[in-house]
């Protein structure tokens, strides 16, 4: 066969689709005007004359030919830039791009700060940094979109057996309060006194309210019986509502660093309980690994 019925571009725009769930969305995310997306669409349809997606009025899916056709196009497109990488190790052997990704607390907190040491060693390489639910930055590195990241959560089950994770470092768990509580002239507090605290949490479906669930768990805390106040959709709003006296909160120690040194919130340790969780390094062992990655996470 001479002619591919397909290109990269198309198989980009396929892939954007599927990532987004929508036509217009992902058509903002590639820069694109809807109309012409749908026409890249429409011609990879004629070529290979076969429909992609079921088209319904609030969503669209996949048929089993655009299954497939995605199944292939992202190992292509992993391999296209798996290949670019690899060239440009070749031609600058002292530089290079990196790009990582993290979970959404390690990514907003930790990652920039490590980053900035490394970039102090290693200042010919360009480092960029996605920030994604762990779920989608574990799909990432494995369709080769991401050298390596650090997450907190657990990979995806459909990934365990492609993806290689190793622990990297350990990260606690606070508990905080306002400087004003009650509690806050303790130096320490029962775990009992937990379950009459009004707490501030991270909404129901958010992946690390459900990590920090699980944390809290493995340490004998039943989340279940918290006095929920009110549920947020970011770490920063759930420190400003703390700071505002509104209730208390779990949050990582490495998304506090600054509101401690201020003193605007207090740290309540508990009785007999260190609240930890593991943070790992996610890789994909069959995928090209720049010397780039491999100097970031040698440092």
């Amino acid at each position: 066969m001479n002619d591919l019925p397909f290109t990269l571009d198309q198989l980009r725009i396929l892939r954007a689709i599927a990532i987004e769930g929508s036509f217009k969305q992902a058509a903002k995310t590639l820069y694109l005007s809807q109309p012409a997306l749908s026409l890249q669409i429409q011609n990879l349809e004629k070529h290979l004359n076969t429909p992609l997606f079921e088209r319904h009025k609030k969503r669209i899916k996949l048929t089993d030919s655009g299954q497939l056709l995605l199944r292939y196009g992202n190992r292509i497109l992993a391999l296209c830039e798996e290949t670019y990488r690899a060239i440009s190790d070749l031609q600058n052997l002292q530089g290079g791009t990196l790009i990582v990704g993290a979970s959404q607390t390690t990514g907003t907190y930790l990652m920039p700060r490590l980053i900035g040491l490394f970039r102090q060693r290693y200042p010919q390489i360009n480092v960029q940094l996605q920030v994604h639910s762990t779920r989608r930055i574990a799909w990432a590195v494995a369709n080769g979109q991401i050298d390596s990241a650090i997450i907190g959560g657990e990979v995806p089950y459909e990934l365990q057996g492609i993806l290689k994770t190793r622990p990297y470092a350990e990260d606690e768990l606070a508990l905080i309060l306002p400087k004003s509580h009650p509690l806050s002239k303790f130096e320490k507090i029962r775990k009992e006194d937990l379950y009459s605290l009004k707490f501030i949490t991270l909404n129901s479906n958010s992946t690390i309210r459900r990590v920090i669930d699980t944390v809290l768990h493995q340490n004998g805390i039943d989340s279940s019986r918290f006095k929920v106040e009110m549920e947020l959709n970011s770490i920063e709003s759930i420190k400003n509502a703390v700071q505002s006296g509104l209730g208390s909160a779990f949050v990582s120690v490495s998304a506090i660093t600054k509101e401690l040194e201020l003193g605007l919130i207090y740290w309540a340790k508990i009785e007999n309980i260190t609240i930890k969780r593991v943070l790992y390094i996610v890789e994909n062992p069959n995928r090209y690994k720049s010397k780039a990655s491999k100097s970031f996470f040698d440092f």
